[in-house]
């Protein structure tokens, strides 16, 4: 009766296991497919949003720039420990003019991502103490704190006594 049971036990355990991977969704489902729907020098900021919802990530320079992310991860094989990882990570960068129409669509995905090269070099900050910006800055900060330069006068009576 009681490896009965435990035999019950194990086999609603294991039947309550899910085979399939758990997939962790953010941003925008099937971005390479809706964004085939939108169409340059047609499409309207309205239609985007009909289409693609809210951007990720906003921009404005000359022209609007709208980021759409779509990235999709799983838990990896056992011998990574259950980490995740990332099978789609896509992105559209979209330019909008003035007027509020498509001028520009740029579709990345993970294979494209790849090719990008990134620079290692990194740029070396040439601020001193004894620079014009040190001296113009800490000079505004003075005028800030005391207007009226009444902390200076009160520093000189006490020094004098």
């Amino acid at each position: 009766m009681i490896k009965l049971l435990y035999i019950f036990f194990f086999g609603f355990i294991l039947t309550n296991c899910s085979f399939k991977p758990v997939v962790k969704h953010h941003g925008v489902p099937f971005l390479e497919k809706k964004q085939k729907q939108l169409i340059i020098e047609q499409s309207s900021s309205n239609d985007i949003r009909k289409i693609l919802g809210t951007p990720s990530t906003q921009s404005k320079f000359d022209n609007d720039i709208w980021i759409y992310i779509e990235r999709k991860q799983t838990q990896s094989k056992l011998r990574n420990l259950g980490r995740m990882k990332i099978f789609k990570n896509d992105v559209l960068v979209l330019e909008i003019d003035n007027y509020g129409i498509l001028k520009k669509k740029e579709f990345y995905n993970m294979e494209d991502m790849k090719k990008i090269k990134v620079v290692e070099d990194t740029t070396e900050a040439t601020f001193a103490r004894n620079s014009f910006i040190y001296d113009f800055m800490s000079s505004m900060r003075q005028k800030i704190n005391d207007p009226l330069g009444v902390r200076v006068k009160k520093r000189k009576e006490i020094s004098q006594r």
